[in-house]
C-alpha cells in the first residue's frame, strides 16, 4: 500500500449520485491524528467523458479508465440504467479495465447496483456478493451463478467487496477504512460525516422499524448501559430487566431497532472494544480479552479470527497507534 492509498471511483452512464458521493466523502475525510489524508480518491469514466446521472444531470470526471491501472482500490458506483442492469452486459473497455485491475492485485469494490457491473465483467463468478434488495431478483435472473445474499449490508470477500444500496455504501467504505488504517481513522471519518461509526456487514438491509415511533420507548439507553459494562457478564434477562420489558418483548424490539439479536449486537460491541484496546494500549492479550468481556485470550482469538480473519497479535502489529513522541 502506498503512503496515500489511491482510489479510482468509476462512474458509468446512469450513475447514482449518492453512490458517487459516498466514497469521496468517506475516503476524503479519512485522516490521521495530524490531519493528513490517508486516501487520494479520484473519479474516472470511459474516455474521461461526461456521464448522465440517474438524477438527470451530467458529471465530468477528471480521468479516463487508465486511472484504474495504478489504483490501489477500484470502486464502481451504482447505476440505475444501462447494459449491466438491463441485459447483464458491460462495455468491453470497462470490463477489461476492471479485470486488469483485479488481476494485478487491486482491491475491487462496488456500491449498490455496481455489483451488476462487476458480475457483467466476469469478476464475481460463483463468489458471494450483495446488492440493493430491490434489485436482488433482477440480479439473480442475470447472474444466477453468483452467491447473492440480498439480506446483508455488505460482503467482504477479500479482494472483491460489494455493498447493498444507498446508506450501506457508507458502511462498506468505513469498513475498508477501518481495515486499512484502524478504528481511530475510521471513527474520525464517521464523525466528520455525522454517521454511525460501525454497522456490521451481516446486519439486515431492511429493518422493519429502524427508528422508534415518538410514542414508543427506545432501547438506546439500555444499549448505552450495556456498552459501559462490556467487561462483565451480561445476560439477556439483565438487559431486558434494565429496559423494564419481558425477554420476549425486549428481543423483538431490539431486533426491530438494530436489525440483529441482542446477543449478536453485544458480541460485536465486545469485539469492537477489544480492537480499540489492541490499537491504543499495550495491555496483554489476556487483559484485553477480560476487559472486553470475551473471557480468555483463546476466546478473543477465536472471535477476532472469525470477524476479521486475523489473530490479536497480528492485528496489534498492523494497527497499533503509537502516541506522538513515543519511540525513536
Amino acid at each position: 500500500m502506498t503512503e496515500q492509498h489511491l482510489v479510482a471511483l468509476v462512474a458509468l452512464e446512469g450513475v447514482v449520485p449518492f453512490d458517487l458521493g459516498t466514497p469521496t466523502q468517506i475516503f476524503g475525510t479519512a485522516r490521521d491524528e495530524h490531519g493528513h489524508r490517508k486516501y487520494d480518491i479520484q473519479v474516472c469514466s470511459p474516455g474521461g467523458l461526461p456521464v448522465v446521472t440517474a438524477a438527470g444531470y451530467r458529471v465530468t470526471p477528471d480521468h479516463g479508465l487508465e486511472l484504474t491501472e495504478r489504483a490501489d482500490t477500484v470502486i464502481v458506483a451504482g447505476i440505475s440504467f444501462g447494459g449491466p442492469v438491463e441485459d447483464g452486459t458491460v462495455d468491453p473497455p470497462v470490463a477489461e479495465a476492471l479485470r486488469s485491475a483485479h488481476a494485478r492485485g487491486a482491491r475491487v469494490m462496488s456500491i449498490c447496483t455496481g455489483a451488476f457491473v462487476l458480475a457483467a465483467a466476469g469478476l464475481l463468478g460463483e463468489r458471494p456478493a450483495t446488492t440493493h434488495w430491490w434489485w436482488a431478483e433482477r440480479f439473480r435472473e442475470l447472474f444466477p451463478q453468483v452467491k447473492l445474499d440480498h439480506d446483508v449490508l455488505f460482503v467482504d470477500d477479500g479482494d472483491l467487496l460489494t455493498s447493498a444500496g444507498v446508506g450501506a455504501g457508507i458502511d462498506l467504505c468505513l469498513h475498508v477504512v477501518r481495515t486499512d488504517f484502524g478504528s481511530e481513522v475510521a471513527n474520525r471519518a464517521a464523525r466528520r460525516s455525522v454517521v454511525p461509526p460501525y454497522r456490521e456487514g451481516g446486519q439486515a438491509q431492511y429493518i422493519e422499524r429502524p427508528l422508534p415511533r415518538p410514542a414508543d420507548a427506545t432501547l438506546s439507553a439500555t444499549r448505552a448501559w450495556a456498552v459501559e459494562r462490556l467487561d462483565a457478564p451480561l445476560s439477556l434477562q439483565e438487559m431486558a430487566g434494565h429496559a423494564s420489558m419481558s425477554v420476549r418483548t425486549f428481543t423483538r424490539r431490539f431486533r426491530e431497532e438494530t436489525g440483529v439479536s441482542p446477543a449478536r449486537w453485544l458480541l460485536q460491541q465486545r469485539v469492537d472494544h477489544a480492537r480499540a484496546l489492541l490499537e491504543s494500549t499495550d495491555l496483554p492479550v489476556e487483559v484485553v480479552a477480560r476487559r472486553s468481556g470475551l473471557g480468555t485470550a483463546a476466546g478473543l482469538r477465536q472471535h477476532l479470527q472469525s470477524t476479521i480473519g486475523v489473530a490479536p497479535s497480528a492485528y496489534r502489529r498492523t494497527f497499533r497507534v503509537v502516541p506522538e513522541g513515543a519511540g525513536g
